[in-house]
């Protein structure tokens, strides 16, 4: 007999709290600069007395006013302990910020390996906590924990110009140090001693792109910088064997291990996603193919996954712990064998989101496990939307940072969604004869609610997917009914039991190629993914709205109303320039070029930024995701020269839109042109207008590329001018001095945007330049901090002694400006600043 216990009406509702929480993070997060940490230590001190107004209110007379109050003051006083205790802790890690006086400067550290290092090309990524830090003779306070970059070394002939012999014999030593510090690979709980150059941790700036910097500050990472290996300093040493760090330990092993067993396959990145929730180890064009059918959510730890496995752990923990009640009823008369089961489960399913890294999906569902856990284990059972908020705000309690995460919204929705739409509680049944056996029963109620499911996720879904990524598969449900019942019952399991017998994860990796070649078709479809520009929140939030009506079980008339309202967010078109006017938008992409120009109903492309490294460049990194969410698809790529920090994104670009058409100084052999379909090289005098707005090659004639050239000489110079003359921009890639001069002598170069020359390299922007093109604004495309010193400073001199304004990426960010508004330049980094972010000034150059 069960005893009995209260209802769980009769327990006070957890969420006041829990939206108080909620609602009080939201605010803090929109701080621009933080408080004194006094203010947020009062604030907690009034959340405390408020706290304590409420649960005095709990024993006044139920009456309609006084519990209103008491519910106020609930959601007053965990509005107050969420914002305080947010910013207390977010003022607390920024007093352990890099000074920006030691920024550049070297000093030697010695610490433990934090985490797993990676391998990024020529580079070993990994942090450091930080023990101790001097510079000569004295000791110096450094942020406590360190993102650092060991580069193997490459002995160039640049490096060691200029030295005598014996100096360039202690280089030379000092990398043969340095290789070997490096042969054998780093572990995570090594203590190392090393001398580190640091910066603060800055990230490119874009509109909708991603924030590195929340990213740094989320992992506790104040400091980035790499590892010195020149003769001056003495070489990286390591100090102690790995100790401590028990988790990172085990999540490198296990990763090395998947990458040997499965050293042939292309699917050793994915197992090891799957497995430890690694999900750099997956390559590009796999993400590309997962995000084109729409399940990558399956291919890194989720919330399905960990469910998925407290589930099975629990049911077999449940039959052992029955099976051992005929050795002794002991165990099981003191705990139910369901009891145990269950939070066996979910201690084994804490264990497993602790080692895949602790992401928000794991957080969440293990949260909402611990909830579910408790109250079926004591007898009670609160409604979903309780539950929901309240590992909501347990999560944001923990991680208040979380909420500006896309995965937290993602997870929080769709299990919304399910919950709202009694996905559930399908009622439907097998057609044709009742008497059926009862596992076909199940099959077939299984398959309708995972069919229902996936419509859920798939259509009510897409408004908040096409917000957050601009995109949403079209094939995603017929994808994901493959996908989910494959990797959920088979690839997964069997990869997380490859980790007590490895040759599984071959078996697993066998699954998985079988799954991506039905995959790869469906992502090659023309129509696989519908691409959106980035809706206001309030679209998709009426999108959301909408999707949730059409799967409730209501009336079909009522849930036929949704329909108009997941319109909006697909029919968005963000504001364009006027007939006759052009925008100009000049990206951050670090040490580099990418100009964006608008008008009315063309765009065009000048320049696709750097490469970064393997893998990495600034057309997948920064210009795809900010011209699909500004809804821009160009006519016209312009590639000025062939320098890569001009050129490094542009495979990427014509990835995406292959039928781009190219213009370039590039050599006819180039392996660009390759994957380009219509190609025509840049000249001075080829003209063309778009909607009213002129636009002109000045340079290179097609006299002076026939000749020999360095890349630099060889920039397409093109100049923009508005209808009327009323603006007009000159865009000059690399050109260097001597070309400026003879364009001064060849050509109108009156403008009010002057893209500045080499990026403000003090062989570009020369006297004859400025006085020919009398810009009101120069942009200055450079990286922060970036080895070559630019802008330079007589490059700035001469910008200041005529009084133009010069708006550096490295501060500004992208740059938008707008012939029809031509004194103004906006700053994406003056646009919705939050006090995470990196505050740096028109000095940072090295």
């Amino acid at each position: 007999m069960q005893p009995s216990f209260p209802p769980s009406a009769a327990m006070p509702s957890p969420a006041p709290w829990a939206l108080g929480i909620v609602a009080g993070t939201a605010v803090q997060l929109q701080q621009a600069r933080l408080w004194p940490d006094g203010v947020y230590g009062g604030l907690l001190v009034l959340a405390l007395l408020v706290a304590g107004l409420a649960r005095h209110g709990q024993g006044w007379p139920r009456r309609a006013g006084r519990l209103g109050v008491s519910l106020l003051a609930v959601f007053a006083a965990a509005f107050l302990l969420a914002f305080a205790q947010a910013g207390w802790r977010a003022a607390a890690f920024q007093a352990q910020a890099l000074a920006p006086a030691l920024e550049g400067q070297d000093f030697e550290v010695v610490g433990l390996i934090a985490s797993s290092p990676q391998l990024d090309g020529h580079a070993v990524r990994f942090r450091l906590e930080l023990e101790q830090a001097r510079q000569g003779d004295r000791w110096v306070r450094l942020p406590p924990l360190l993102g650092l970059s060991w580069y193997a070394p490459r002995p160039t002939q640049g490096r060691l110009q200029g030295l005598d012999e014996p100096a360039a014999e202690e280089e030379l030593e000092a990398q043969r140090l340095s290789d070997e510090a490096l042969r054998r690979p780093l572990q995570a709980g090594e203590r190392w001693r090393m001398t580190v150059r640091l910066k603060a941790p800055y990230g490119l700036r874009n509109p909708h792109g991603f924030d590195q910097e929340l990213h740094w500050w989320e992992q506790g990472v104040q400091a980035l910088g790499y590892v010195r290996t020149v003769a001056r300093h003495a070489p990286p040493q390591r100090l102690a064997a790995a100790r401590g760090h028990w988790v990172e330990r085990a999540r490198q092993a296990t990763r090395a291990a998947i990458l040997r067993q499965l050293e042939s396959s292309p699917q050793a990145g994915v197992i090891a996603a799957l497995v430890m929730g690694d999900q750099r180890a997956i390559e590009r064009a796999d993400w590309d193919v997962f995000r084109a059918t729409g399940v990558a959510h399956l291919m890194s730890i989720s919330g399905l996954h960990i469910t998925m496995f407290a589930w099975l752990a629990g049911a077999l923990l449940t039959a052992l712990w029955r099976a051992s009640a005929r050795y002794g009823p002991a165990a099981c008369l003191a705990i139910p064998a369901h009891v145990a089961g269950a939070w066996g489960g979910l201690l084994l399913a804490a264990a497993y989101a602790l080692f895949s890294g602790w992401g928000v999906p794991a957080q969440r569902t293990v949260l909402m496990l611990l909830i579910v856990v408790s109250l079926r284990t004591s007898a009670r059972l609160w409604p979903w939307p309780q539950v929901w908020l309240l590992t909501m705000a347990a999560i944001l309690l923990i991680d208040p940072w979380a909420l500006q995460q896309a995965g937290f919204w993602l997870s929080f929705v769709a299990v919304a969604l399910l919950f709202a739409s009694d996905v559930g509680q399908s009622e439907a049944r097998p057609p044709g004869d009742r008497v059926l056996r009862p596992a076909l029963v199940r099959i077939w109620l299984a398959l309708v609610h995972l069919l229902r499911e996936q419509s859920v996720m798939t259509l009510a879904l897409a408004p908040l997917t096409l917000l957050l990524f601009q995109q949403v598969s079209v094939v995603g449900l017929l994808a994901n009914l493959l996908a989910v019942p494959w990797v959920t019952l088979v690839v997964t399991p069997v990869a997380l039991l490859g980790v007590l017998w490895p040759p599984l994860w071959s078996l697993s990796a066998l699954a998985l190629e079988g799954l991506m070649a039905l995959l790869t078709p469906l992502s090659h479809w023309p129509w696989a993914v519908l691409e959106r520009p980035a809706a206001p929140w309030w679209y998709a939030a009426a999108g959301l709205f909408g999707g949730l009506l059409l799967f409730m079980r209501w009336p079909l008339s009522l849930r036929l109303l949704g329909l108009p309202l997941m319109l909006p967010v697909l029919f968005w078109q963000n504001p364009k320039p006027g007939h006759g006017s052009f925008e100009l938008l000049a990206f951050d992409v670090g040490q580099g070029t990418a100009v964006l120009v608008r008008t009315a109903g063309h765009s065009l492309l000048y320049d696709a930024g750097p490469r970064y490294g393997p893998g990495s460049d600034a057309g997948a990194r920064v210009l795809v995701p900010a011209l699909r969410a500004l809804g821009v698809r160009p006519d016209l790529l312009l590639l000025s020269h062939s320098d890569t920090d001009h050129i490094g994104g542009a495979a990427a670009v014509l990835a995406w839109l292959p039928d781009l058409p190219l213009m370039s100084s590039l050599a006819f052999d180039h392996p660009l042109l390759r994957s380009a379909t219509r190609h025509r090289p840049c000249r001075a005098g080829l003209r063309w207008q778009w909607d009213g707005v002129d636009f002109e090659l000045l340079h290179p004639s097609a006299e002076f590329a026939a000749g020999t050239r360095k890349p630099n000489e060889l920039s397409c110079v093109l100049r923009v001018s508005a209808a009327a003359g009323q603006g007009a921009a000159l865009l000059a890639g690399d050109l260097e001095a001597r070309q400026e001069a003879e364009l001064v002598l060849q050509s109108q170069l009156r403008a009010d945007v002057l893209l500045a020359p080499h990026h403000g390299s003090r062989t570009s922007s020369s006297d004859a330049l400025l006085d020919a093109v009398q810009p009101r604004w120069a942009l200055v495309q450079a990286g922060y901090r970036n080895r070559f010193g630019h802008p330079a400073p007589e490059v700035m001199a001469r910008y200041a002694q005529r009084g133009v304004g010069v708006m550096q990426s490295a501060y500004c960010g992208a740059a938008t400006w707008r012939s029809a508004r031509p004194e103004k330049v906006q700053c994406e980094r003056e646009a919705a600043p939050r006090y995470w972010q990196h505050r740096v000034g028109p000095t940072a150059f090295d």
